[in-house]
Order: C-alpha cells, then structure tokens, then sequence
C-alpha cells in the first residue's frame, strides 16, 4: 500500500481549529437525532404496509434530488450558514409541530408523508451547505483529518441512531422521536448563532440569477479534469459498493437463513470499518496522492465484497463487512478533500450539490439494477458483480493521470 502523508510526526499536526470541532459537535449530535427520527417515521410507515412506507421515501428522496442543484446555488448566492440556519429553524418547528399532531392525529400516512417532503426539500437545501462548511473553517493541509473526523462522528451517530430510535418509539412514539430530534436542531441553531463570523467567505456573484449559478456550477464541475474523475469514482462507489450492506446483505441472509440480527451485525460491522479508517486518517493524515488515496480505498473495498459474495457463514460475512467498510472509509476520507480543494470558495456549496447529485442517481440505478440481477440469479452473483464493478473502478483511479496530484 503507498505510504500516508507523515512528513510530519502526528503530535507535530496542528490541532483542528475550534470554531470546526464546536460545529462538528452541534451537527453530529443533529444527524444522531435524525436517525432517530428516520427510525421512528419508516417504522410508523410499516404499520401501514409497503405502499407506504415506499411513499415515505420517495416523499424524502424525490424532492432531494429535484432541488440539490438549486439548493447549491443559494447556498452559494447566500451563504452556507444563513442556509443552515434557516434549515434548521424550519426542522425544528416540522418536528415540534409533528410531536404536536402526532397524539392527535396519530401516525397517518398523509402526516407522515407531509413530513418526508419538509424533510427532503430542506435536505436539497441545507446538504450543499453543510458541506462546504469543512472549507469555509478548516485550512486545505487540514481538510483530510478534518474530513475523517467528520465520517467518524457520523458513522457513530448512524449506528447509534437506529438502536435509541427503538427504544423512544417503544416508550414514547413518534412523539418523543420528533422531540428528541427537535432538541438537536435547537443544539445546531445556537451553534451557528455563536460562529457569525467565522463564515465570512467569498460569495457568488449578486447580479448572477440563480438559475445561471446552477449551469455554472455543474459546467466548472464537468470542465475540471479532477473533478470529472472525482465524480466519475464517486457515481461508481455509489452504484456498486454501497448497495452491497444495505441491499445485497439482507439478500444473502434471507438466502443463507440466517436470521435478521446477522444482517443489522454486518451493517455493524461496515461501520465499524468505516470508523476504524476515519480514526486512522484523522490521526495519521491522508495519503500525499489523495485521489489514488480514493482509488485504492475502493481497491481495499474489493476483499471484502468477495467475502460477502462467497460467504458460507456468518462470520465470513461480517469480517468482509469490516473490510468493505475501511475501503468505503478509505475513499470517502480522500475523495471529499479532493474535491473540496479544487472548487473556487465562490462555487462550493453547488460542487456538492453536484456530487450529492451524481451520488444520489447512481444509488438509485444501482439499487434497481442489481435487485433485479439478484432476482433473476441470486444475491451472490450480484454482489460478485459489485466485486467486479469496484475492482474495475479502483484501477481505473489508479492510472487516472488527474488524480494522480497531491493535494
């Protein structure tokens, strides 16, 4: 494996500044309280059967992926942490106002599915936003570790999330899910309050109407050699290696017999490995070539797909969940930083709108496509295909002349 970036020794690092890690606390603790409130809301869907609980989704997802682009531009038109601020604010009256209608009113589908739209169309919105914020408080020899930290309080917050929304819903309902959640977007409102200044960036010109800011985004995008093949890696990660744990391992289970605790113990067991590779390049930094960093993460993730394909027991199943994991860590941890260090501070907000985007469509394809393929031959063979893609895709980023540049 090619060396990390140690130049200097890791007590020499500069601590990350502490305007960032203050922000971090605030918004790790907002995306524990929303895994707790996606809990709550799919479990009241499944009370009302598939068709609403598919409604549910698309309800969230659809206006996500219908706003993104426009949701960048503002962001960069207005400022990250105005947008945040008001997305926040109106998460935080939605919940107050379904922990309000919830006993009344009860977990209706219409409810719920009024809750999703509030929730997607702030997302398109806010995400942008929220993830320029590393950039706007963070130095570019810093964004790696800054970034790692980040996935790591995420993924944290991802297993916790499900487990506490358990338990709230089986003491308090959707009721207390939504006030928990709200309390968090009051936590995330006092932050950006208490940081005004630390976000004083260049903006995007007034005079450029929002549309024209959307085209211009996505033409810097595509007319960048780095960015071109950032997002080219990233719609492959998504359409091939993501589907694996969420998709093709409750497949496999079902398949193998096993039971559902060993499907949610290899969604663990990814994180864990994603954790484990976030902590490692908080630490020790990333890799001085940081998009073959990002190519060689999807390498890395290969094993591990292979395991699950091929598994014959549970263990095998979760140790290569370990390994795709620490891949998946690996590249996320280098692609971000990649990116983020090649986009003018006027067009930040939009390049992210744009890789939530490309993100969000291949996810899309890749679900259906191989719940298809797993219909017609089985969840092994297309988990051997996602093996197949990924590898592909990992040597592909490897000999990538443009993302052979350090950072």
């Amino acid at each position: 494996m090619a060396s990390l970036d140690t130049a200097r020794p890791a007590s020499a690092r500069p601590a990350l500044p502490r305007t960032y890690l203050v922000w971090l606390v605030g918004t790790r603790a907002s995306l524990l309280g929303d895994a707790v409130l996606y809990f709550a809301l799919g479990w009241a869907a499944s009370d009302h059967g598939g068709g609403t609980g598919a409604l549910v989704l698309t309800a969230i997802t659809l206006p996500r992926a219908s706003l993104l682009l426009l949701g960048g531009a503002v962001g960069d038109r207005f400022g990250a942490r105005r947008v945040m601020i008001a997305g926040n604010a109106v998460m935080l009256t939605a919940t107050l106002a379904l922990a309000l209608a919830g006993p009344a009113q009860g977990a209706s589908p219409w409810l719920l599915v009024v809750v999703g739209v509030v929730v997607g169309t702030v997302d398109a919105f806010h995400l942008p936003a929220a993830g320029s914020v590393p950039r706007r408080l963070v130095g570019k020899e810093q964004l790696p570790r800054a970034l790692a930290v980040q996935q790591a309080g995420g993924q944290v917050a991802s297993l916790l999330g499900a487990p506490l929304g358990a338990v709230l819903v089986a003491s308090a309902g959707l009721t207390g899910a939504a006030l928990a959640d709200a309390g968090t977007f009051a936590i995330v409102l006092v932050v950006l309050v208490c940081l005004r200044r630390t976000f004083d960036v260049e903006r995007s010109s007034r005079g450029e109407r929002l549309l024209a800011g959307t085209v211009a985004g996505v033409r810097i995008a595509m007319g960048n050699p780095v960015l071109r093949s950032a997002l080219l890696l990233t719609a492959a990660a998504a359409c091939f290696l993501l589907p694996v744990v969420s998709l093709l391992s409750p497949l496999l289970a079902r398949e193998h017999g096993w039971s559902a605790g060993v499907a949610g113990t290899v969604a663990g067991g990814q994180s864990l490995g994603m954790i484990a590779a976030a902590l490692v390049v908080s630490r020790r930094g990333a890799m001085s070539r940081i998009g073959r960093g990002a190519a060689l993460g999807l390498c890395v993730a290969v094993p591990g797909i292979t395991a699950i394909a091929l598994a014959g027991t549970a263990a095998v199943a979760v140790a290569g969940a370990v390994v795709v994991g620490a891949g998946s860590g690996m590249f996320s941890c280098h692609i971000g930083p990649l990116v983020l260090t090649r986009v003018p501070d006027t067009h930040l907000a939009r390049t992210q709108a744009l890789l939530v985007l490309v993100q969000s469509l291949a996810l899309v394809a890749g679900h259906n496509a191989l719940g298809a393929l797993a219909d017609a031959r089985g969840a092994a063979i297309a988990t051997a295909v996602c093996a197949a893609g990924i590898c592909a895709t990992g040597i592909t980023g490897l000999v990538l002349k443009s993302l052979n540049t350090p950072l």
